[in-house]
């Protein structure tokens, strides 16, 4: 009756080697370390480089604890953070005796300290959240305002475009903030200029007038229009990052909205905030523009005159002043790859770009109608224009040509990183910095575990206590619950926060209210005469209802949260559910394995240790007997 076939023991002992297997790195904990990645792409990480590196710590009397080739870094493991400090000063010293022009990366890390068999296993420890982990977390403010103000330049670009193709002469067409004015010589061009913006920009209203003989009409950005552009924009702000985020490796990145016109970035573990400051302060947009090639606008670039009307002035990277025209051709927008390299001909760095349909058509009609003029490519940062290079238009371009001109190797690739990651639709600045250390997270990893484990050797005393045997059948359970949750989560690579631990206590007592319930039922089947092998057996059966109605109602609560949630809820919504499902396995498959290898094989069964069975007699008092 209480026996389980040898499958199923198979089927115990296997689950419970992978849990064991797959837990175990955790226990581990991580250990600081320096990495060395290469800063160009003409420099390789290799043997070579990993002797390089063991040479310089063995010179500066520093012996790690273990020293690793990865396909990109090489990584240097350290008992203390002290020796890790010196080792990446060592380091830096050596390998980057020129910072403007660094060849190697030499940043701070943690790395497991798992050992080396359970990685070929790929066996990792779970990801530790920013307050577990510590590393930096970022506030960012999008300007909203530029976002019209951008939009608004584009509505105008389209509008003087339309015009010209419909030959309306005589007009003009200004920004002037987050309006467009248009002035206009007589009625019919009012009714054609009326007409272009009704069929082609609905997104814009508009109010006419007149002033002696020249009409004039206002387009501004209708409210709702603006709301959605601005909400598209800080959208759009949000993805980029996370392209960001992710050409730096930073696993587990939290990045979320905050408010209308705020965004968080949360970077566990990173312990080089200097690094990642860069890449994510940097707002770099990409604007394609036509150089001023009148005589007002050489005049002004060559010997200081006034900018002409329609123009603005910008610097390049010699200091030297650029006059290009104000209506952006082609922005980041369009831009779909970008990929640093070498020019062959001049074997300067450059970088590669590709652009979408739309930029490669207007890349294509533009340098038709500008042959042998110039055009400028902007970048934007902080509100903040340079001109990264303004060449002549030699021939036809189309969805690919190239940016070259006086860069470095690593200017290449950290333009060819930002724009290839995706164009800011919006300008941001970091308001609010803040860096977690490790030992802090330290001490918020000892306090969770702490709650953890006194929590679940709370329960057990209880249990082992009131339910006799078949409580320390459930206390064991209870562990092997335990170590499935964290082997689960280790798996799947899943984001360990404080919330997390949380849910892990949570777990516990759904749990062990499972191995309650069966624990009751058995008392009860005793008290209603039945045998201990019967009762064993109607225990598990009729107590299994009941726990399957209790845990999938809680884990459509858990699944409301991980679809409706976000950030802590999210992180707690995940380990909540994945413990109602290991808790099922272990409080009534495993458990009952338990109880059918001690019990299953005595046939003349007589009593059981499950604590006290109150009998009741006839006359309504009760008898004790323990069983």
């Amino acid at each position: 009756m209480n026996r389980y076939p040898v499958w199923k023991y198979a089927i115990i002992v296997i689950v419970l080697l992978v849990g064991l297997v797959y837990a175990l790195p955790n226990f581990f904990g991580e250990a600081p370390a320096v990495q060395v990645s290469a800063a160009k792409s003409t420099v390789k990480i290799d043997a070579a480089t990993q002797a390089r590196v063991e040479g310089l710590l063995k010179t500066a009397g520093l012996t790690p604890d273990l020293l690793s080739l990865e396909p990109t870094a090489v990584r240097a493991r350290f008992a203390t953070t002290d020796d890790q400090i010196k080792a990446r000063d060592t380091l830096q010293q050596a390998l980057v005796p020129d910072a403007d022009d660094p060849s190697y990366v030499v940043a701070l890390n943690l790395v497991s300290r798992s050992p080396s068999w359970l990685t070929a296993l790929h066996a990792f420890p779970m990801y530790l959240g920013l307050d577990l982990r510590g590393g930096v977390d970022f506030l960012l403010q999008v300007d909203m305002r530029g976002v019209l103000d951008k939009k608004a330049e584009s509505f105008a670009g389209d509008i003087r475009m339309g015009l010209r193709e419909k030959k309306v002469r005589g007009s003009a067409v200004n920004r002037n903030g987050q309006t467009v004015e248009i002035t206009l010589r007589d009625a019919d061009s009012v009714e054609t200029a009326r007409r272009l913006i009704q069929d082609q920009m609905p997104d814009l209203t508009t109010v006419e007038s007149q002033q002696g003989s020249e009409w004039r009409i206002v387009a501004s950005i209708k409210p709702e229009a603006a709301r959605r552009i601005q909400d598209a924009a800080l959208k759009q702000n949000v993805t980029t990052l996370h392209n960001r985020i992710n050409e730096l490796g930073v696993a587990e990145p939290v990045i979320q909205q905050q408010g209308i016109d705020r965004i968080v970035v949360q970077l566990p573990g990173m312990q080089d905030p200097a690094q990642a400051k860069r890449i994510i302060g940097r707002t770099a947009t990409l604007e394609m523009r036509l150089v001023d090639e009148s005589a007002e606008g050489r005049s002004a670039e060559l010997n200081g005159g006034p900018v002409p009307f329609g123009s603005e002035k910008f610097l390049d990277r010699s200091g030297r002043p650029v006059i290009v025209k104000k209506q952006v051709l082609v922005t980041g927008e369009n831009l779909t790859d970008a990929q640093p390299g070498f020019d062959q001909q001049s074997n300067q760095p450059k970088v590669d770009l590709t652009m979408d349909s739309k930029g490669g058509t207007i890349m294509r009609d533009v340098s038709r109608e500008n042959y042998k003029k110039r055009m400028a490519m902007l970048i934007f940062e902080k509100g903040k224009g340079e001109v990264l290079t303004a060449p002549s238009i030699n021939g036809e371009l189309g969805n690919r040509f190239q940016v070259s001109g006086s860069m470095t190797v690593a200017e290449a690739n950290d333009l060819a990183l930002l724009l290839r990651a995706g164009s800011l639709a919006a300008p941001m600045e970091i308001i609010q910095e803040r860096t977690i250390g490790p030992t802090q997270g330290a001490e918020n990893i000892k306090k969770g575990f702490d709650s953890v484990m006194y929590g679940f050797a709370a329960i057990m005393v209880f249990m082992c206590i009131y339910y006799a045997l078949f409580g320390l059948f459930s206390s064991i359970a209870l562990a092997v619950n335990l170590m499935l949750l964290v082997a689960i989560l280790s798996i799947l690579q899943a984001t360990l926060t404080l919330p997390g631990i949380a849910a892990m206590a949570l777990a516990i007592g759904v749990a062990i209210d499972s191995n309650v319930l069966i624990n009751e039922r058995v008392r009860e089947e005793l008290r209603n005469g039945a045998s201990p092998q019967a009762a064993i057996h109607a225990g598990y059966e009729r107590a299994w209802g009941t726990i399957l109605d209790s845990n999938v109602t809680t884990l459509i609560a858990g699944i409301a949260l991980l679809a409706f949630g976000s950030g802590p809820v999210r992180g707690f919504a995940v380990v909540h559910c994945i413990g109602i499902v290991t808790s099922m396995f272990s409080a009534v498959f495993f458990s009952r394995g338990l109880v059918n290898f001690w019990y299953g094989q005595k046939k003349k069964l007589k009593t059981v240790s499950i604590g006290t069975v109150w009998r009741p007699k006839t006359d309504g008092a009760a008898v004790a007997e323990t069983k």
